[in-house]
């Protein structure tokens, strides 16, 4: 026969156990919650026509033929709007890597609002940050941006096949 005192112990046990599970449950919809609002922020400036503006001028109209002519045309020394603008754009994204790497922001979430200017972006310039790593001894320069993009082009054509290349 079971008396009250062992009931008691065991109504406080089990009450402990189900108070640490709701404090658990509660701690990862506010983790949840955070990261979406963080996202939310991130996706405002995203949307901001400035932001769009740039962008859609860097992929669009910006042309080269390798390294030395794109720093002859939109490297610092040659046009410090222009390298404002490709460095906006880039560092955004870096940070947006660095928060994905970070796990402070969901990558599924970045890939489904984002991939497409990612992917872009990092397709065109990628290969002229890569040799900027090189040729000024920089290895970090836009190191972020390039995760993010990897982990964003697994993503997308895990999801569709018939794009990959």
């Amino acid at each position: 026969m079971v008396d009250a005192q062992t009931l008691s112990i065991m109504f406080a046990g089990v009450s402990i156990g189900l108070a640490a599970i709701y404090y658990m449950m509660t701690l990862r919809n506010q983790s949840k919650t955070r990261q979406t609002q963080l996202f939310m922020q991130i996706y405002d400036r995203y949307m901001d026509k400035e932001f769009q503006a740039l962008e859609a001028e860097i992929l669009n109209q910006w042309i080269w033929e390798d390294f030395d002519d794109f720093f002859s045309k939109y490297g610092a020394a040659a046009d410090p709007e222009a390298y404002g603008k490709h460095s906006q754009i880039g560092v955004f994204y870096e940070a947006i890597g660095v928060l994905v790497y970070r796990d402070m922001l969901d990558v599924r979430l970045v890939d489904d609002l984002m991939s497409w200017s990612i992917l872009n972006f990092w397709d065109k310039l990628g290969p002229i940050m890569v040799e900027a790593r090189e040729r000024f001894n920089v290895p970090q320069n836009y190191e972020w941006i390039e995760y993010l993009y990897n982990r964003i082009k697994k993503i997308v054509e895990e999801q569709h096949p018939e794009l990959k290349t």
